[in-house]
């Protein structure tokens, strides 16, 4: 028995899903060098657990490793991460920054904390992915991170635009992927439940009050007067979504 031992069907779910993924996108060839964003969130936490166990099943050569920048709120939250890297036996990349009170600060005039913080947050993991030689960045983006912000790029923008499964950047040398696109947060919740990984609160001060939130409060609200709709609207953008990426793979 493998050392995961028996997988419920959210965790079953979650390793599938992300596995059918990888491979109708074809993410990740022989070889590849792959950092984790690791926030300490759910999404992200169970990204890792489950390519854990993908790395250790698929036919090729993949290295994992995480790379987590905290914000600043709180400096000791990611104990629990490195804690987790070393049981684990994952190499990491866990530092401590500044980003988050710089962006709800003077400093930043004209963008909103959460853009601010997260333009900072990216920039940092694109050095430590040339620092570390990685060829991807896996981001823990969901189905509903993709329902959001599709309806957020048509409303807020006037654009249609969903989530790439599978970016190139620099020219190719660096490919950002979402292995969890097509999954939805329901089955990452219950699968990371189940594994019992240890997620620490997000202390963001800007945290439930975002545009995204209450964009998808807006959707949520819609959806409880018919729930068919819910269930029409993921089906519809993650066929849109692996459609375009399978054709521009």
């Amino acid at each position: 028995m493998p050392k995961w031992g028996k997988l419920s069907y959210a965790q079953k779910k979650t390793v599938a899903t992300i596995g059918m993924l990888m491979q109708k996108t074809e993410m990740a060839k022989d070889g590849a060098r792959i950092g984790v964003a690791v926030s300490g969130g759910v999404d992200s936490f169970t990204l890792i657990r489950a390519l854990l166990i993908r790395q250790a099943i698929i036919p090729i050569n993949i290295e994992l490793m995480v790379l987590h920048v905290n914000p600043g709120f709180e400096p000791e939250s990611h104990k629990p991460l490195t804690e987790w890297c070393i049981k684990n036996g994952l190499s990491s990349h866990i530092e401590l920054t500044d980003y988050g009170p710089r962006a709800h600060s003077p400093e930043n005039k004209s963008k909103s904390a959460c853009f601010y913080c997260a333009r900072l947050r990216r920039k940092r993991l694109f050095e430590l992915c040339d620092q570390y030689n990685l060829s991807h960045l896996a981001i823990g983006h969901t189905a509903d991170d993709l329902v959001t912000t599709f309806h957020m790029n048509m409303t807020q923008a006037g654009r249609i635009q969903g989530l790439s499964a599978n970016e190139s950047f620099f020219k190719g040398k660096l490919h950002m992927i979402r292995p969890a696109l097509m999954l939805e947060k329901k089955f990452i919740k219950a699968a990371a439940k189940q594994w019992k990984l240890p997620i620490w609160k997000n202390n963001c001060p800007s945290n439930d009050s975002t545009k995204r939130t209450y964009i998808y409060n807006q959707l949520e609200a819609e959806w409880k007067k018919n729930p068919v709709t819910r269930n029409n609207t993921f089906n519809a953008l993650r066929r849109w979504q692996l459609d375009l990426n399978i054709k521009n793979a």
